[in-house]
């Protein structure tokens, strides 16, 4: 693996560690998740697309969502696999495999695994989260039982 694979190899660990730590714990770190991401980003999904900054109302979205996260009974979100494209000097695209663990309210547990994509930039060694695709999350969940 060359060094730009390999630094973004580690760049997503640290995503998925930094995700699994804020739904551990009662006060995430927030900077540290939005550190993540840059200025500017697009997500898209089958609902649409949306665009935002990396701002006050990103870091309230992450709180929502990490307390969202807790309360349906997601415990850790883990790496199955990544498959990382060099687009170019300064641009990835990295398909991720996640698998999300959880415990329902009655405690059984199960997990779901998905797909997403992920396109980063790196200036000066710093890798950064300016765009993503992912599927229906909302329509997984349910079909788990989780909302």
């Amino acid at each position: 693996m060359n060094n730009r694979k390999q630094q973004i190899e580690d760049f997503f660990n640290q995503y998925s560690a930094t995700f699994n730590n804020a739904i551990r714990v009662a006060s995430p770190d927030i900077e540290q998740t939005a550190g993540l991401y840059s200025d500017h980003f697009i997500g898209a999904n089958p609902l649409g697309i949306q665009c935002g900054k990396n701002d006050k109302e990103l870091r309230d979205f992450l709180l929502k969502g990490y307390a969202f996260y807790k309360e349906i009974g997601i415990i850790s979100m883990d790496i199955v696999s990544k498959e990382i494209t060099i687009l170019d000097e300064f641009h990835t695209m990295t398909k991720v495999r996640w698998k999300s663990n959880f415990i329902k309210k009655d405690n059984s547990k199960g997990s779901i695994e998905f797909e997403n994509i992920y396109f980063t930039q790196t200036k000066e060694d710093q890798h950064k989260v300016f765009a993503w695709i992912t599927g229906d999350e909302q329509a997984v969940l349910k079909e788990s039982g989780l909302i």
